[in-house]
């Protein structure tokens, strides 16, 4: 074991290789090394030194550390490590590993910075990469912000094609035949006379030298996996009902728990009579919490009829009572000086165009919105004297070891996250506040593990939603072109109210989700300004599906729709005009191309609607169709164009497009949480209806590949969704629309 210890305290800034029959490669993008987490559990026979691959006894491990929550994160990275790696991804092991610095994510911060993704200057570029260095210090694990791809597509590669090589070096060292001789072939290096050794032969002799850190990645021609049709590692799984999420997760001797907090998000708990309930069958305990009161009890189900039995008077939440009262005050926001936040878009002179003549003026309204994934919030806790245990499905799971560190009085280093794959999330599980309800019960119950599982009702009126927000819209059309776009945006501040919670801090300076998805898309009117009003923090918000480009892209291309209208021309020719971005521009016409389009109307009580954003640097155009028919509105079809550079997995693309329109139309179609009472007034899905199936339209998805970067997918093609419908709802009706959800005004059938 001397020679273990002297192994494992060594760090490689890329790429490493251990001890005693195991090796474990990996890279990183920073300079500085980072403790591998891989450390923290060694067993007998296994080294770890970097995060990434292991090989053993046991055959290949690959380590997928972003969360899968229903998108193929899991696979897509073992995809990418197993093409350089040259072994198929399918008969891997997979493991999301334990959380660590060393798996930061850079690329998630790269949206915040006050560039456009089009701007590939110098000076953007290097602020982009700057972006890494917080990113790191701050350890930010996080999943989101459609990064996965972007921010594993080389770092991952690099982890496989080093040991790729590292395991070539071992078998030339043992033969003799030097390494560019050798080739490797699905999980063996390869003589020149045919003889194949294992991976797992190699490993104890790669273990032993230094790792090759001097490799070149695998030409796009020579891929075996990537960028063809594959099948999602987790789909027999899902297919079968065998795949475990953190709500199937069972631990021995556990205890269930329900909860119930007040209602009015942050408020206290004043007083309750929970008699009736402690006489139920089954419960074992009531005790309070943090804002609310938790039962314990032998199933979930008691857990929670006991909790509901629970006489509990709440003290008000520190909102308005009421929507119309939340939402007066973001409008009072707009346009108020006082509440300025950014104006990161002012090309011409928007001030002196609208000063004279025939100007257009809207508002345009989103709601607040639920998650509202399949899966409620869940988690398992248990608590020792010594350590913490944590089983659920996260996309910040460094936050949630720190946390709980912090409620336990615990060192970071005992407490113990088992990321699980969830069942949705949509930005809900980038909180935490179910993870630490069942670290204060477990600390209560201490060498029991506790299982709460949040009821349908309580994950519905408890969740840090998706912030409502106002925009007032005003231009100017000269000669049949536009000549002016002025639009200012209004809500509450999202990335202050999450960060605060996560880090217990201020976020200084501008918000840059308030005009994410209107300020940054590129098109070439003469006067164009956007201009984002902070309203105060109400209700508390989180990140929801494409986050601020969810709203701002039905703002920003509905206002643009309405003047190209105004100016009597096609709104896909004036959009193609308009466009400045060669990347944008094919997109938008392709879209023409695949739909046929002629112009938005059809035929009488027929019309489609066309929409585009750029976000996430993915620019994403949608021609949708509809019918108005004596009972409402049918939507027919649905193109779709994107352009994400390389794309690595046709089908997976296609299903995270078709998703997201999906997503963001049944979302406009139909959604909206209210509040009365301080509470929000939608607790399941009968009052927060998606799509039905039988309104699903065809659909016909393309993907170029024109973009220098790659990018990914899974949050853009929501923003252009809702003003593709209200666009074709104005084609074929004549009614514009400028408030969501559309059934306020209009039936879908």
């Amino acid at each position: 074991m001397g020679r273990l210890r002297t192994i494992t305290r060594r760090t490689f800034l890329i790429g490493s290789a251990t001890i005693a029959g195991g090796v474990v490669f990996g890279t990183y993008l920073a300079k500085r090394p980072i403790k591998n987490p891989l450390l923290s559990d060694l067993q007998e026979g296994e080294g770890a030194i970097t995060p990434y691959v292991k090989i053993d006894a046991n055959g290949v491990t690959l380590i997928t550390p972003r969360a899968d929550k229903g998108q193929g994160a899991y696979s897509m990275q073992a995809q990418l490590i197993a093409e350089e790696l040259d072994i198929d991804p399918a008969i891997a092991n997979l493991s999301p590993g334990m959380p660590g610095p060393a798996y930061y994510n850079g690329v998630v911060m790269e949206e915040s910075v006050p560039f456009p993704a089009y701007d590939k200057s110098a000076m953007a570029e290097n602020v982009r990469k700057f972006m890494h260095v917080p990113a790191k210090l701050l350890a930010m694990q996080i999943t989101g912000g459609s990064s996965t791809v972007p921010d594993g597509f080389v770092k991952l590669r690099m982890a496989g094609a080093i040991a790729r090589e590292t395991l070539k070096e071992a078998a030339a060292l043992q033969s003799g035949i030097t390494r560019d001789q050798l080739k490797t072939e699905d999980g063996f290096v390869v003589m020149p006379d045919g003889t194949r050794l294992s991976y797992t032969e190699l490993a104890s002799d790669a273990a032993s030298i230094e790792p090759v850190t001097e490799v070149e990645l695998r030409s796009q021609s020579e891929w075996k996996y990537l960028g063809k049709p594959m099948q999602r590692i987790d789909m027999p799984a899902k297919c079968t009902g065998t795949e475990k999420y953190g709500i199937d997760v069972s631990v021995k001797g556990m205890v269930h728990a329900a909860v119930r907090a007040n209602p009015g998000l942050g408020a206290k708990m004043e007083s309750f009579d929970a008699s009736i309930a402690e006489s139920m069958r089954g419960v074992q305990k009531v005790l309070p919490v943090e804002n609310g009161i938790a039962v314990i009890a032998d199933n979930t189900w008691r857990a929670w009829r006991a909790v509901d039995a629970i006489d509990i008077k709440w003290a008000a939440g520190p909102y308005p009572a009421g929507t119309q009262e939340i939402f007066a005050e973001i409008e009072k926001a707009v346009n108020s000086e006082e509440h300025r936040d950014h104006r990161q878009r002012d090309d011409g002179d928007v001030t002196t165009a609208l000063e004279e003549g025939d100007n257009f003026e809207a508002v345009y309204k989103v709601p607040y919105l639920a998650h509202a994934p399949m899966e409620p919030m869940n988690a398992i806790v248990k608590v020792t004297d010594d350590q913490c245990e944590i089983w659920t499905g996260t996309q910040i799971p460094l936050f949630v070891r720190d946390h709980a560190a912090e409620m336990t009085g615990l060192d970071k280093d005992m407490v113990f996250v088992y990321v699980q794959p969830m069942g949705g999330s949509f930005g809900h599980k980038l909180e935490d506040t179910h993870v630490l309800q069942a670290v204060e019960i477990a600390k209560a119950m201490k060498g029991t593990a506790v299982k709460l599982v949040w009821s349908r009702e309580e994950d519905m009126t408890h969740d840090y939603l998706r912030p409502g927000a106002v925009a007032k819209g005003r231009g100017k059309v000269v000669d049949g072109k536009v000549e002016a776009f002025d639009l200012s945006v209004g809500q509450s501040g999202l990335m202050a109210d999450w960060f605060g919670r996560l880090m217990g801090m201020n976020i200084p300076g501008p918000d840059a989700t308030i005009t994410t998805g209107s300020w940054d898309q590129r098109f070439a009117i003469p006067n164009y300004r956007v201009t984002g009003y902070r309203a105060p923090v109400m209700v508390p918000i989180s990140s929801w599906r494409s986050v601020g480009a969810s709203g701002n892209g039905f703002f920003h291309d509905s206002l643009l729709d309405e003047l190209i209208h105004k100016a009597d021309a096609d709104p896909l020719a004036e959009r193609i005009r308009l466009c400045l971005d060669d990347t944008s521009r094919k997109v938008l016409e392709k879209v023409g191309e695949i739909s046929g389009w002629n112009g938005s109307f059809i035929s009488e009580n027929r019309g489609r609607g066309v929409a585009f954003c750029l976000s996430f640097g993915v620019p994403t155009a949608i021609v949708t169709e509809v019918t108005h028919t004596d009972v409402g509105i049918k939507i027919d079809r649905v193109f779709v164009v994107v352009d994400v550079g390389d794309v690595l997995d046709p089908i997976n693309l296609e299903a995270q497009v078709f998703g997201g329109v999906i997503f963001g139309m049944a979302h406009a179609m139909n959604c909206e949480t209210t509040f009365e009472n301080h509470t929000a007034q939608q607790d399941n899905y009968h009052a927060f209806e998606g799509m039905r199936l039988y309104q699903v339209p065809e659909f016909e998805i393309v993907a170029l590949s024109n973009a220098e970067k790659i990018r990914g997918i899974g949050e853009p093609g929501v923003p252009p969704s809702a003003p593709s419908l209200g666009n074709a709802i104005f084609a074929a009706t004549g009614r514009r629309i400028r408030e969501l959800p559309f059934n306020k005004q209009i039936d879908f059938v």
